[in-house]
């Protein structure tokens, strides 16, 4: 049975019902009416106008710059409309301007905020939280109601609220379940007794999600590691369908982020040309290579694998010993050939995991300490296309700050518990 007589998925649903609904889910509707009247009541000059960055100068800090490695004593950054105008040693900084608010951060490094390029935001509390734990930019590893995307318009009308974020939509995998009430226009693979398979029916989920206005199309080859009944080596989707939604995808030039364990997995994704192989803890030396060759991102979500390791049940506790070794191994490996990797938490279930845990993963597998800053600094954001916006503070780069109590380069710890984040100008009391 396929969908291929279906009408195309109707844009005007878009701004309506659907996201509205989405919006009433995620709590960002109630987010943006409780904080537009402070907004217009405060200074203009201090908040901004609703959507606008804020204004702030960050001043007397080791400011590091992980795109070179250097590191800037007595540094000041002006931020001007949530932009940094000027950032570098005070003296070459130039005249900073008056009546705007000054963070001080004598005694303290600081960086650009971090990238999370694989989290599940599903309510505006989970992604305050990402911002207050450093991520202020990040991309969605899918929702079940489209709540990613009113998270991503939450980050534009009120960005100390919400990571900057790629939206992806939902899940395209064989089993939809209850998200096949996400959207009307999903309605007519309810029918189909093989679930999402046909290349007709991937084809209909990816159109729905871009549609919608998804930024990216999230999907997978093997069954899950975080549910102990299923079999993570299992493949559930062969290179010919993986082919199905890239090419859906592509023709609207959005790249697709791929769920992996096995080799095999691993390997038809990466050759149907997913952008980046999520987990991949069995990805195999023929596969990096291929990687490498083109250009395709590594995110291997440590975090998750590592969490599964302290698991309460049994099945997820084993795996997670067995798989974090591997993983770790495959990231060193990866590193080593050049193939461009990605920080990401995999944060889902209400939880917001630090961004820092995953760095510090990266530099336990073998990176250095900048290298393992890069995956959640230039590296993630060149994944996402936020390379001339995120991960540094430079002139023109977004105004998103994190200020931390030590050396990050000494002590990759102190990126899980910042002093201050900054967003977009605006200033965010730290996590507790």
């Amino acid at each position: 049975m396929c969908v291929e007589n279906t009408p195309p998925p109707s844009n005007r649903l878009t701004r309506r019902g659907v996201l509205a609904g989405a919006a009433a889910l995620a709590g960002t509707s109630a987010v943006l009416a409780g904080t537009a009247p402070a907004a217009s009541a405060s200074s203009s000059a201090r908040h901004g106008s609703p959507g606008r960055g804020g204004d702030l100068v960050v001043e007397g800090g080791r400011l590091l710059d992980p795109a070179t490695g250097e590191v800037t004593e007595d540094a000041v950054v002006v931020i001007a409309g949530g932009v940094v105008r000027a950032a570098g040693p005070r003296g070459q900084v130039g005249r900073v301007p008056g009546g705007v608010p000054v963070l001080r951060a004598h005694g303290q490094w600081i960086l650009p905020g971090l990238v999370d390029a694989h989290i599940h935001l599903n309510t505006a509390a989970e992604a305050r939280d990402a911002v207050l734990k450093g991520a202020t930019s990040a991309r969605s590893g899918s929702t079940n109601f489209y709540q990613d995307i009113a998270v991503r318009e939450l980050a534009r009308q009120a960005p100390e609220q919400a990571p900057r974020l790629r939206a992806a939509g939902v899940f395209v995998t064989p089993d939809l379940g209850d998200t096949i009430l996400a959207d009307p226009d999903l309605a007519p693979l309810a029918r189909l007794r093989d679930g999402v398979r046909s290349a007709d029916a991937l084809r209909r989920v990816v159109e729905v999600n871009l549609a919608r206005g998804a930024d990216t199309i999230k999907t997978r080859v093997n069954e899950r590691a975080g549910l102990p009944e299923q079999d993570p080596l299992v493949q559930v989707y062969d290179h010919e369908q993986l082919s199905s939604i890239v090419a859906a995808a592509r023709r609207r030039g959005k790249g697709v982020l791929c769920h992996s364990y096995s080799e095999k997995g691993c390997h038809d994704a990466v050759t149907a040309g997913i952008r980046s192989l999520e987990h991949g803890a069995f990805v195999g030396e023929r596969t990096l290579h291929e990687m490498r060759r083109r250009g395709t991102y590594f995110t291997p979500t440590l975090t998750a694998i590592a969490g599964l390791a302290e698991s309460s049940d049994p099945v997820l506790a084993e795996r997670g010993r067995t798989y974090l070794p591997v993983l770790k191994r495959a990231v060193l490996a990866a590193h080593e050939l050049g193939v461009p990797l990605a920080a990401g938490t995999d944060s889902s279930g209400g939880t917001v995991d630090p961004i820092g845990r995953e760095v510090e993963l990266m530099h336990a597998a073998g990176l250095s300490a900048l290298d393992a800053i890069r995956t959640a600094t230039t590296g993630a954001a060149k994944l996402l296309g936020f390379d001339s916006t995120a991960g540094r503070l430079a002139r023109g780069f977004a105004g998103d700050v994190l200020v931390v109590d030590g050396d990050p380069l000494a002590d990759l710890g102190v990126l899980s518990r910042p002093a201050r984040v900054v967003r977009a100008g605006f200033a965010v009391p730290a996590a507790a």
